[in-house]
């Protein structure tokens, strides 16, 4: 899908588990049978944002246009309020 700027538009995939013990593999399979580019996978848990190298570098990455899917919302954050504040939280303090 092209953006209006004549670009591509990037579908990019976000997998995470809680911990080393646990398996990707069923959320990267899903990732890329929806069409993902590029998938970022971690192990690890999220309650903390900033100890999340995959996420933080997908969210560095994104640009307008772009998707980013994931599973189940709560490999994305754990809470609505958390959602919230990783998507609009960023825009507000650039204002």
């Amino acid at each position: 899908m092209a953006s209006e700027g004549g670009f591509l538009d990037v579908i990019y995939g976000y997998a995470r588990v809680s911990s080393r013990a646990q398996n990707l593999d069923a959320q990267i399979t899903q990732l890329s049978d929806y069409g993902c580019d590029k998938i970022f996978k971690e192990k690890i848990s999220g309650r903390t944002l900033n100890h999340r190298e995959q996420f933080t570098k997908l969210l560095n990455l994104v640009v307008d246009g772009d998707i980013i899917v994931v599973t189940k919302l709560d490999r994305f954050a754990r809470s609505t309020q958390g959602v919230i504040l990783i998507l609009v939280l960023p825009f507000i303090t650039h204002l």
